[in-house]
């Protein structure tokens, strides 16, 4: 286990075992709250699973899920001092989905 934590922070280039352990926080408290969040925010739309197809539902939740988790992420990673390093997370985790949409970084630096 101390051999996969310090292939962590190298890998991510984390200074600190206090900083490591803080953003292992951060993922865990983030993936909890928004799987929590989901569900009211579903709601208020009036989308629930008993007004609705579960083939539907299912991937409606979890589609929402996923802009809750970036929000909250950039708060909660923030909030503890950690926004460098959730802002370039972020930016690795959403260049695929720009890239189905034709978006290409390479394009913004040439000139």
């Amino acid at each position: 286990m101390k051999a996969f934590y310090q292939r962590f922070k190298l890998k991510y280039n984390i200074k600190s075992d206090f900083d490591a352990a803080i953003i292992i926080l951060v993922f865990g408290i983030t993936g909890s709250l928004s799987v929590k969040l989901a569900r009211p925010v579903l709601e208020l739309m009036g989308i629930t699973k008993d007004t609705m197809s579960p083939w539907v539902f299912w991937p409606l939740r979890i589609f929402t899920i996923f802009p809750i988790y970036q929000l909250i992420l950039l708060a909660i990673g923030s909030s503890l001092g950690q926004f460098k390093f959730f802002w370039q997370f972020q930016k690795k985790m959403i260049l695929p989905f720009g890239r189905l949409f034709g978006y290409n970084p390479n394009k913004l630096t040439q000139k």
